[in-house]
This record gives structure tokens, sequence and C-alpha cells, in this order.
């Protein structure tokens, strides 16, 4: 039988336990988020949308029509979050996987023929 561990020796174990909790989240993140970036890409609506140059004029249109009501005229933010910069923080293929999703609610899953995302993603563009 082992002898109960002293109470300096605890703090280590515990230490060496989070860090192996910590890294398998890390690991299972990084792979998670490999996998979404792959599987947005393999989606032919996305990669369609992805294929096709768009017009800011006419994804602004879209925009004001169809998300200015919740993210501001301006992209600003209002009850959906601010939208300035988003191209910083996200890539074109999780863009369009955010808006035809409709899996952060309140965002309703929004699906337009491919040339009207690809405008859409154009102003989103020109608003960061």
């Amino acid at each position: 039988m082992q002898p109960s561990p002293t109470a300096a020796e605890q703090p280590d174990r515990v230490r060496g336990l989070m860090a192996a909790v910590v890294m398998i989240a890390a690991a299972a993140c990084v792979i998670f988020a490999i996998w979404m970036l792959d599987a947005s890409e393999r989606d032919p609506y996305v990669k369609a949308s992805l294929e096709l140059e768009g017009a800011r004029d006419h994804g602004g249109q879209l925009f004001q029509i169809n998300c200015a009501g919740c993210h501001g005229l301006a992209g600003q933010g209002l009850v959906g979050p601010r939208l300035s910069g988003v191209t910083d923080r996200k890539n074109d293929a999780e863009l369009v996987h955010q808006i035809i999703s409709g899996d952060t609610p309140p965002m309703p899953s929004f699906q337009i023929e491919p040339q009207s995302m690809a405008d859409l993603i154009a102003y989103l563009h020109k608003i960061s």
C-alpha cells in the first residue's frame, strides 16, 4: 500500500493535473478549429461564394436591408455584435458559415445566392 501524499506533494499533483487538462483542452480546440475550417471549405455553397468576386455596393445594400437592424447602419453593433473589424477576426469561410448557420442565436440562418454572399463579404471587408 502506498503512503498518502504529503501536504507539500499535493499542490504539485494538482498543478500537474491542471496542466494536463489545459493541454487536452487546447489540443481539442485546435482540432475543432481545423475541422471547422476544412468543413467550411468543402461545403459547396461556401466554396461557390468564396470563388466569386463581390461587389461592395450591392453588398452594402444587402447589409442595410438584412443586417443593419441588428448590427447597426455602420456595423457598430446594436442587438448583434459590432462588425467593424470582423474580417480581422474571422476569415471569409468563417464569415459565410456564421451568416448561414444560425449557430449563435438570436442570429437567424441566412442563405442567399452565392454571388450575393460574395457581395456581402466584400462589403464586410469595406467596413473592417
